[in-house]
C-alpha cells in the first residue's frame, strides 16, 4: 500500500495526476499514466519498466503493460506537457524560460537518435542521445515542461531507421537552434503569463551558430541572454576602423570578434562593474559590458540596426574563466541580467537529479514517442516532487493493485 505524508497544502498523486493527464482520451491511458508516474517516485534505484511495475502491483502483467504504454500507445504528449506547463506556472514565480541539454548515455545504437558525440565537460565523445528541453526557472529551481529529441542526418534522413522507431512523417531534420526557436514557439502558445527572457548556452547544447539563434528571437520579439562564442564577431561604435588581425572596417562601426573588444579596449567603449551577490548569496562578479551590434543585414541588403548589450563575467578573484553573453536587455540593472545566466546552472541540477532519482536515463523502449512519452512522465513525477514530495511506501509490503 501506498501512504502519503500530506500537508495542509500538500496534492496527493493521484489528483495531480487526474490534472495532468486529464487530455488523453482513454482511461487506461489515464491509469497507466499515473502508474507510471507513481513507479518513478516510489521505486528505489534503477527505474526499469520491470522495476516499477514491482512497486506498483502484484500482477505479472503489470510490467508488459507499462512497457506497451510508454512505447506504443498512441498518446498525445503535446496536451499533457501544456497542462504540466501551466500547472508550473501556478507552483512558481518563473523568471526565465531557460533551454538546456539532457545527454543520455547509451550502450546500443538502436535507440531513436542515438549517435556519438563530443562532450565538452568530459572531453570527449560518447555514444547517447541528446534532449533539448525548456524549462522554467525561478530563482532557485528548473521545472522542466518541454523536450525535443536532436535526430542527427544519420536517422532524420534514412527511411528504414524512420519507419523501424516511428518517427512522424512531420519530424524532419533541424537543427539545436531550431529546436530551441521551436521550444519558445511552443511555450508562448501554450503559457498564461507574460513571456519571460529566454536563457540559453549555445555551444552547451551543441549549436554552432549564436546569430541564428539570437535572429530568431530577436524576430519574435523575445528578450533573451543567450552565452556566446568568443569568436561572435560584433559592430561597436561608429564611424570607426580597426585594420590588421583584431577586426575589420565597417562604414557604421569597428567589427571585431567578441573576445577582442575587451581586450583591446581601454574604456572608450566598455563598462566595467562590480556586481553584488543576487540575494547576498555567493561572490561578487566583475562585467564588462559593451553596447553592440550584429555586423547582418535584412533580406533587402538593408543593415539592421539592433543594439544589444556584450557583456563578460568574472568571479571577484579572477579565477574563473570568463563568459561571454549577449542580451537584449539594454536597460536593465546588471545584476538582475547576470542573475539570469544562473538559471542554466538550475536547469542542469534539474537534470541531474532527474538522472540520478526519477530515472531520466533509465528508458528501456527505442521508439520516437517512447522517448516523448519518457520524457514527458519523468518531467510530470519531478515537478510534482518539487512542490509535494514523494509518496511514502508503508512497510506492510502491499502494493497499489493497477488492473493489468
Amino acid at each position: 500500500m501506498v501512504a502519503y505524508a500530506l500537508t495542509p497544502h500538500r496534492t496527493s498523486v493521484p489528483v495531480f495526476a487526474e490534472r495532468i493527464f486529464e487530455c488523453l482520451s482513454r482511461a487506461d491511458q489515464r491509469r497507466w499514466a499515473q502508474a507510471y508516474m507513481q513507479g518513478l517516485l516510489t521505486t528505489p534505484g534503477k527505474k526499469s519498466v520491470k522495476r516499477l511495475a514491482e512497486t506498483i502491483s502484484s500482477s505479472p502483467a503489470t510490467s508488459q503493460s507499462l512497457h506497451q504504454f510508454v512505447n506504443a500507445s498512441p498518446w498525445e504528449w503535446t496536451p499533457v506537457r501544456a497542462e504540466l506547463t501551466r500547472w508550473a506556472e501556478q507552483q512558481m514565480t518563473a523568471r526565465a524560460w531557460v533551454i538546456g541539454p539532457a545527454v543520455m548515455r547509451k550502450r546500443g545504437e538502436h535507440s531513436c537518435g542515438v549517435h556519438r558525440r563530443f562532450l565538452a565537460s568530459s572531453g570527449r565523445s560518447v555514444t547517447c542521445q541528446v534532449g533539448v528541453g525548456m524549462f522554467l526557472s525561478s530563482d532557485d529551481e528548473a521545472l522542466p515542461v518541454d523536450w525535443r529529441l536532436l535526430l542527427p542526418g544519420s536517422w532524420a534522413k534514412d527511411p528504414e531507421r524512420r519507419v523501424r522507431t516511428r518517427i512522424p512523417a512531420e519530424v524532419g531534420p533541424r537543427s539545436v537552434e531550431q529546436h530551441a526557436l521551436d521550444l519558445v514557439d511552443s511555450l508562448a502558445d501554450v503559457s498564461r503569463t507574460a513571456p519571460l527572457p529566454v536563457v540559453a548556452d549555445l555551444e552547451a547544447l551543441g549549436g554552432t551558430s549564436a546569430t541564428t539563434l539570437v535572429n530568431g528571437l530577436a524576430l519574435r520579439g523575445r528578450d533573451f541572454v543567450v552565452a556566446v562564442p568568443e569568436s561572435l564577431q560584433v559592430v561597436v561604435g561608429r564611424h570607426l576602423r580597426l585594420q590588421g588581425p583584431q577586426g575589420g572596417g565597417d562604414s557604421q562601426g569597428l567589427v571585431l570578434a567578441a573576445r577582442n573588444l575587451f581586450e583591446f579596449d581601454a574604456g572608450t567603449l566598455t563598462r566595467t562593474e562590480t556586481v553584488a551577490p543576487w540575494e547576498g548569496r555567493g561572490r561578487h562578479t566583475t562585467v564588462m559590458s559593451s553596447y553592440v551590434r550584429l555586423p547582418q543585414k535584412g533580406p533587402g541588403g538593408e543593415r539592421i540596426h539592433r543594439t544589444y548589450r556584450l557583456f563578460a563575467t568574472r568571479s571577484d578573484n579572477g579565477r574563473r574563466p570568463v563568459q561571454l553573453w549577449l542580451t537584449s536587455l539594454t536597460h536593465a540593472r546588471m545584476d538582475s541580467v547576470v542573475a539570469l545566466t544562473r538559471t542554466l546552472a538550475h536547469a542542469g541540477e534539474s537534470v541531474r537529479e532527474m538522472g540520478d532519482d526519477f530515472g531520466l536515463l533509465d528508458f528501456e523502449g527505442r521508439s520516437f514517442p517512447g522517448w516523448h512519452h519518457h520524457m514527458t512522465l519523468v518531467s510530470a513525477a519531478y515537478g510534482y516532487s518539487r512542490f509535494h514530495g514523494r509518496p511514502l511506501a508503508t512497510g506492510g509490503g502491499e502494493r497499489m493493485l493497477v488492473a493489468a
